[in-house]
């Protein structure tokens, strides 16, 4: 990056040096575009010319001219002295018109002007624009593909991480492309550790899924065999075991392929509160807790329905778990953002574990109870959602005395 700034500091620099050198040479300053230079010997010319008769006539045919008495003349004492010692001296008027006072002799000055001065300027417009095609263009031309390079070397960092892909082109000139270069490879390894895991987590799942119903078979078979009662306990909690090993198999292969790549969201606008409804009425069947829904009448949003309906029921299912007897969802828009809520009366969580929830196979809770013992999935393939509809997660304290779950959903 150094280089490159160098790079344009220097060819500034040198342009403005050759762009001097060229206005020079083509559009010299000329002393003929001043009518009077005011210098010594213009003054000391005067001079001579005003000893003479023939002198005082030439000067009054060229400029205006005519005789004043010295003592009529109030100077300052220093423009005195210097009358007195050079016998001439130039003033402006208020104009800016030059004005020569020459010594005729002790008592009379030869009063030349008021004279109009010049300012040089130039004749042509053409050193400016040499200057701006010189300098400007090339140094356009620079930050714009500057700014194209900035703009690749950003969406080649957002598709670093895997989840997209990005193409530079292998004859490209842009100045990154050593660093693209690398970013590209860098993509590459991630992908393919990606794709490894995923592999191997779902070869690890179908694996499972051989002896899983292998045992339900055996089960079943023993089943018939065992006349026991206290033996049909053991197989209630090994069925148990298996029903909830199913579940962690296919929970596994749900968020491998959500955490992939981020799949074709089929984007439209839907109702929130339809949909939040929706999925309450299909969890409310089979519990006791009460669901209290505190809902607008209408919050329309874009977004993929399926997926959403699918991160509220893992909220509201997480919150069924520990709640006692209320869990209570709210849903609030504003103008720049929409705000889901789900909060419950349970335990609640401790606040130095608040970063760790909603990661993947985070289980906050030790205990291996088949009520409250989750996988860990859940709320990581919330915070996947949500990320996917440019959200956020939080959790909080609830007023209930549980844990709180915030979505907030950009409009």
């Amino acid at each position: 990056m150094g280089k490159l700034f160098a790079s344009l500091y220097v060819y500034i620099i040198v342009s403005l040096f050759l762009v001097s050198g060229v206005i020079e040479q083509l559009w010299p300053y000329e002393d003929s575009q001043q009518q009077i230079a005011l210098d010594d010997e213009f003054g000391h010319s005067l001079w001579l010319l005003a000893q003479t008769p023939q002198g005082l006539t030439k000067v009054a045919s060229r400029f205006q001219s005519k005789i004043v008495q010295k003592q009529d003349l109030m100077l300052p004492a220093q423009q005195q002295q210097e009358l007195n010692l050079h016998n001439y001296i130039y003033l402006f008027d208020q104009q800016q018109r030059a004005i020569w006072y020459i010594a005729v002799d002790n008592e009379q000055l030869l009063q030349v002007g008021p004279i109009t001065v010049s300012a040089p300027v130039f004749s042509s417009v053409w050193p400016y624009l040499l200057l701006l095609c010189v300098v400007g263009i090339p140094v356009g031309l620079w930050s714009f593909l500057l700014w194209r390079d900035f703009t690749k070397l950003r969406l080649a960092c957002e598709a670093v991480g895997g989840s997209q892909d990005f193409e530079l082109s292998a004859t490209s000139k842009s100045f990154f492309l050593p660093i693209t270069d690398t970013l590209s490879a860098m993509q590459q390894r991630i992908q393919h550790l990606l794709t490894a895991q995923q592999e191997l987590t779902s070869s690890v799942s179908h694996e499972f899924r051989t002896p899983l119903a292998r045992l339900k078979f055996a089960l079943a078979m023993l089943e018939d065999k065992v006349a026991d009662e206290k033996a049909f306990e053991y197989i209630d909690n090994m069925q148990l075991d298996i029903v909830e090993l199913e579940s962690l198999v296919k929970e596994m292969l749900d968020y491998a392929r959500l955490d992939s790549q981020q799949p074709n969201l089929t984007v439209q606008t839907c109702n929130l509160v339809q949909l939040v409804e929706s999925v309450v009425t299909k969890l409310d069947f089979a519990t006791q807790i009460k669901l209290n829904m505190q809902l607008p009448a209408l919050c329309s949003y874009t977004c993929d329905s399926h997926f959403i309906a699918r991160s509220i029921q893992n909220l509201v299912g997480n919150a069924l778990k520990y709640a006692r007897h209320e869990v209570r969802i709210s849903l609030v828009e504003n103008t720049g953002q929409v705000i889901l809520s789900v909060e419950d009366d349970g335990p609640g969580i401790e606040q130095s574990q608040w970063d760790a929830v909603f990661k993947p196979f985070a289980r906050l809770d030790k205990s291996r109870d088949k009520k409250t013992g989750g996988f860990g999935l859940g709320l990581a393939i919330v915070a996947k959602i949500v990320s996917w509809h440019q959200g956020s997660c939080t959790i909080s304290n609830s007023e209930l005395g549980g844990a709180k779950f915030t979505i907030y959903f950009p409009k």
